[in-house]
């Protein structure tokens, strides 16, 4: 899990026959985090998982009060993982969001009710004929492609609301979070509590649709629509990670959010700030190094770009993040020790410009 500093005393014979494999017992286990921590002494992906487990908890309990930023692509919450981010944002286990776009609009689009749902369904169905019933199918799991136009057009409708100038996408997450009331729902629970919430592409999903209708009707109408400015959202949060005293990045599936994230540690340079890269990282990703793309490039990547820091507390496990974030939510939720008595973050930005504050327990 963490790095070895020592590699000349690592590899000796005595060393390395040191730590056997340890053999779960099922029946000893009662919870999700004893499941983990059992886990971590075992070997292959179970370990990878008991050890990122691990590094999230020392971050936890960290006097120095890390800045916990969770990176997250794919459609997790299509794939039922809505109430895991949700209630991450809700508790303060996770103090800034950098998503793709598919995260909240698929949040926001089941704040709508019961009928805005996912459901359930097999890879093996017939596409062409899901297309003839206006169903669209991610891998196992079906979406409504008429309530989803509806629901383009409603929240481009509700963006189209502001006043014209130059947003962040952190603002207008904010503002739609504003326009809802929903407890389960993660674009909520941000604007609740002032969790931050970038959207580096923001525009890769339904609500740039949404948008593109709104920018035609106000054509039509002679009036004038707000507009995003992604470089003050990358300014925004590379802000946020030049005033923590430490941080921990957490890459879920990776994509877009991870380097969007692991840029802010360049930039901070051009800022004045010697933040030394990340100090705690944690990554679950299906992709592989060897393809060269950003997905499955190692933590120790990063490490070459200044982007983690060099002794870092860091670990990888290689599975799909429907089980891996959704084992570790759990099994951290399961031991409130670790982050009753935190403390949340206070984001204030006054014209794109940031204090930072940590509240009371």
């Amino acid at each position: 899990m963490a790095h070895v500093s020592d590699e000349d005393e690592f590899y000796t014979r005595e060393n390395l026959l040191s730590a056997p494999v340890e053999q779960l017992d099922p029946t000893e286990v009662d919870t999700v985090a004893e499941l983990l921590e059992g886990m971590a002494g075992m070997s292959f992906q179970a370990r990878s998982l008991g050890q990122c487990l691990r590094v999230w908890q020392r971050a936890l309990e960290d006097g120095e009060r890390p800045t916990v930023i969770l990176g997250v692509a794919g459609s997790l919450i299509a794939g039922g993982m809505r109430r895991v981010m949700s209630r991450l944002v809700e508790h303060g286990l996770v103090d800034v969001v950098v998503s793709a776009g598919s995260q909240p609009y698929q949040d926001l689009y089941q704040a709508r009710g019961e009928d805005y749902d996912h459901w359930r369904a097999t890879p093996e169905m017939d596409d062409i004929e899901l297309r003839e019933l206006e169903l669209d199918r991610l891998y196992d799991t079906l979406v409504d492609e008429r309530r989803f136009a509806d629901t383009d057009q409603l929240l481009g409708s509700i963006v189209g609301e502001l006043d014209p100038g130059r947003y962040t996408t952190r603002q207008l997450y904010d503002h739609l979070g504003a326009r809802f009331d929903d407890d389960e729902s993660l674009v909520v629970q941000a604007h609740r509590t002032g969790t931050p919430i970038f959207c580096p592409a923001l525009n890769d999903s339904s609500l740039g649709i949404g948008m593109v209708q709104d920018l035609l009707e106000a054509r039509e109408e002679g009036r004038e629509v707000p507009t995003l400015d992604p470089i003050l959202d990358h300014y925004e949060l590379a802000q946020i990670t030049g005033a923590s005293e430490k941080t921990m990045v957490i890459y879920v599936a990776g994509g877009t959010p991870k380097n969007y994230i692991q840029q802010t540690q360049p930039i901070n340079h051009y800022l004045g700030n010697d933040v030394g890269g990340h100090d705690y990282a944690i990554q679950i990703t299906a992709d592989a190094p060897h393809w060269g793309g950003l997905s499955g490039c190692t933590l120790e990547e990063g490490q070459s770009w200044g982007k983690i820091a060099a002794e870092a507390t860091r670990a990888t496990a290689y599975c799909d993040a429907t089980i891996g974030l959704t084992m570790l939510a759990t099994a951290l939720f399961q031991q409130p020790e670790l982050w009753e008595d935190r403390g949340r973050l206070s984001f204030d930005f006054e014209d794109n410009e940031l204090t930072l504050e940590r509240e009371a327990a």
